[in-house]
């Protein structure tokens, strides 16, 4: 039988839900702990794509997760009176091909939670606030509830990590802003969007909306170039008043979308930063998904990092009969190359989602215009150049078939 068999995990989001599911399947004894008083809903749209399909595959769940695809048609650039500048096909705007899939992470999560929701126990509104490790586990002190030792405990609780704070030191040794912040909620689908996505760009700003399938309300996106900005990560009142001063005078439906902002239910704010560390455990304690290393939302990467994390550091428990120093060790080994890879994919991602004037917006826009008059075989030849580094990222590991 192996040893340290009963694990807390802080986040009960993709990261900490895959995780629990794999430690489950190998015969652990996982505990979740997040700071929501029930399963978060709602969320933005994310890829699956090349190793994560794998993992979701293995999971059972790959046919769900298709059935529950956003199912876009496609995206349109838009001018401050709403002309169509130009439009293209939702998985070349997406970075898609292939078997990628598109879904809404709160629909990713939902299907997760259903996965495991008997057999792992949740703690619901509470976190950890002080992890103390000794020779035989690590106790843990919570907000509220009463105080208890596990075997292993592991931070899967995104990019500004309870868990790493405690165990690793502040944030700011580790976090790597890239100089741009995003902010996404739901809106009124006032414009009436069937599976399509539309994008106002501005010099060094943009905004847009998009609505996914059988989504009778719309998410409105705002993504904008920043220094660092004084604002704590859960002050939601500061972060909205900072984006309505910020696109305060905007044009399209700028206005319209902000005026939404202040009563949206899923209001999300943060900058676009990744989590860069030299390891990913010590003691008794590792991180996996965005707490040890976060690609950004830029990098379209995240959920796939989160996936195959959870899959990884699961599976290397078993196959190490629950040895922690030695999973720990080969968890990150077997990462490290692929989180690299996808880390890099945000710095070029980036650059296309906000550009810097208006003279790299009309050539943006152009270029767009062009693509589909192009002769097919130059086509396939652009298309191929955007999509083949994010593929060579997401297929840059190789999955071992961890046995129970």
């Amino acid at each position: 039988m192996p040893k340290n068999l009963n694990v807390l995990i802080s986040g009960g989001s993709v990261a900490g839900l895959a995780l629990a599911y794999w430690l489950r399947h190998h015969g652990f004894n996982p505990t979740v702990v997040e700071r929501a008083p029930a399963p978060r809903p709602g969320g933005y749209k994310i890829d699956i794509r090349g190793a994560a399909l794998g993992v979701v595959e293995r999971m059972g769940i790959l046919d769900e997760i298709r059935r529950e695809s956003t199912d876009m048609l496609g995206s349109s650039l838009v001018d401050g009176e709403g002309r169509r500048l130009a439009t293209m096909d939702a998985d070349l705007f997406g970075g898609r091909e292939g078997d990628d899939v598109e879904i809404m992470r709160g629909d990713l999560a939902r299907i997760l939670h259903g996965r495991i929701a008997e057999g792992v126990e949740y703690i619901f509104d509470d976190s950890i606030t002080a992890i103390t490790e000794h020779e035989d586990g690590a106790d843990v002190i919570f907000e509220r509830s009463a105080p208890r030792t596990f075997d292993l405990v592991v931070g899967a609780d995104g990019l500004h990590s309870n868990v790493r704070s405690l165990v690793f030191g502040d944030e700011s040794q580790f976090i790597r802003d890239l100089g741009y912040h995003i902010s996404i909620f739901t809106t009124p689908n006032h414009l009436g969007l069937d599976r399509w996505e539309l994008m106002h760009p501005a010099p060094g700003k943009s905004a847009g909306m998009y609505s996914t399938r059988q989504d009778a309300q719309a998410k409105a996106m705002f993504i904008f170039a920043s220094g660092a900005l004084d604002h704590d990560h859960r002050d939601v009142a500061r972060q909205k008043k900072i984006l309505a001063e910020t696109f305060a005078g905007g044009a399209w439906e700028v206005s319209r979308l902000l005026d939404s902002m202040w009563d949206a239910p899923d209001f999300y704010f943060d900058s676009i930063s990744q989590i860069h560390m030299d390891h990913w455990s010590s003691g008794r304690t590792a991180l996996v998904g965005d707490a040890g290393y976060g690609p950004s939302p830029a990098s379209g990467q995240g959920t796939s990092l989160a996936l195959v994390g959870a899959y990884v550091l699961a599976g290397e428990l078993a196959a190490a009969a629950g040895d922690h120093r030695t999973a720990f060790a080969r968890y990150e080994e077997e990462m490290r190359d692929f989180v690299t890879q996808n880390q890099k994919l945000a710095q070029t991602n980036i650059k296309g989602m906000v550009v810097t004037s208006k003279a790299q917006i009309w050539v943006q826009t152009r270029m767009l215009r062009l693509l589909p008059h192009l002769p097919a075989s130059w086509s396939d030849r652009v298309i191929g150049r955007i999509t083949e580094t994010i593929r060579k990222a997401a297929t840059a590991i190789t999955l071992k078939d961890y046995r129970s």
